[in-house]
């Protein structure tokens, strides 16, 4: 019996070690290969591709975000319509062009739009024309002290043509950034609206340009490839281990907050690529020791 005992105490720790599952830092998708999935957005018209968070394998690992993922509206097909107490959402069109139905009133949307739907608001997207309307749609949660003020009358929405890029204190400039959407007590984003949603951004990389190896304390990050190709890193804290993985149009990375972020692209002539990136912010784990 006390060999038995031994025999446990040794191999016992080993074993749950081995059953115990690290949640990851980073997350790779390649959206072209993702299988549609049915959520309270879907209809027989409308379709979702989940990248990451709702319906993805990995769902668990982050914290704030609630959905990331790839929405189409068929040829005169509509979205059904939905309404968060306590999320966020935003929409970036990739192609083709459609309606947002915000409580009640109808906003038209083009390629390249973008817009800020806040919680409390009925809506859906709807697409009557011929070809298909595909959209980029984030949630975020909001924790539940955060005071959520009446939502406006009107949606706020602008296009990438209506910003001037522009370079980001801190990262090269090599690198030029639209600023998109951010955080409703800020002033530099096109709309300023969000409550968690640190920033919404397009980042435009010149042949040979970079977004340096950096980190975020307090914030989890996404950046999908638009087009063009490069490295992305992914790894440790900002003296972890650092990696570097290749990242071509449709490439989708999650990073962790603390997980090192970067891009290098190629330095071959007119090859430029550009990403779509969010950063939401995390709130960090009380202290009970």
């Amino acid at each position: 019996m006390k060999k038995l005992a031994l025999v446990l105490l040794v191999v016992g720790p080993h074993m749950w070690a081995q059953d115990r599952k690290v949640a990851p830092t980073w997350l790779h998708r390649y959206a072209p290969e993702i299988h549609e999935q049915r959520v309270d957005l879907t209809t027989g018209s409308c379709h979702y591709l989940p990248i990451f968070g709702e319906e993805d394998s990995e769902a668990r690992v982050p914290q704030t975000v609630a959905r990331f993922g790839e929405l189409t509206v068929d040829a005169h097909g509509a979205s059904d319509s939905v309404e968060y107490p306590r999320q966020e959402e935003l929409y970036f069109v990739l192609d083709g062009s459609g309606v947002l139905g915000y409580g009640g009133k109808s906003h038209a949307l083009r390629k390249d739009d973008f817009t800020y739907v806040p919680p409390k608001v009925r809506h859906n997207l709807s697409n009557s024309t011929d070809q298909p309307f595909r959209v980029i749609v984030m949630s975020f949660r909001i924790a539940a002290d955060v005071p959520i003020a009446p939502p406006p009358e009107e949606v706020a929405v602008a296009n990438l043509d209506e910003l001037r890029e522009q370079t980001v204190e801190g990262h090269p400039t090599s690198v030029l950034y639209k600023l998109l959407i951010g955080p409703s007590t800020g002033k530099r984003d096109r709309i300023n609206a969000a409550y968690v949603v640190a920033d919404l951004f397009m980042m435009d990389f010149a042949p040979g340009g970079t977004n340096f190896p950096h980190h975020h304390e307090t914030a989890e990050e996404i950046y999908l490839v638009l087009d063009g190709e490069g490295e992305v890193v992914a790894g440790g804290g900002m003296d972890g281990v650092e990696g570097l993985h290749p990242a071509k149009a449709g490439d989708a990375y999650y990073f962790r907050p603390n997980c090192t972020v970067g891009f290098y692209n190629q330095k071959a002539r007119d090859t430029r690529a550009h990403i779509l990136a969010v950063r939401a912010f995390v709130r960090l784990p009380r202290n009970t020791e």
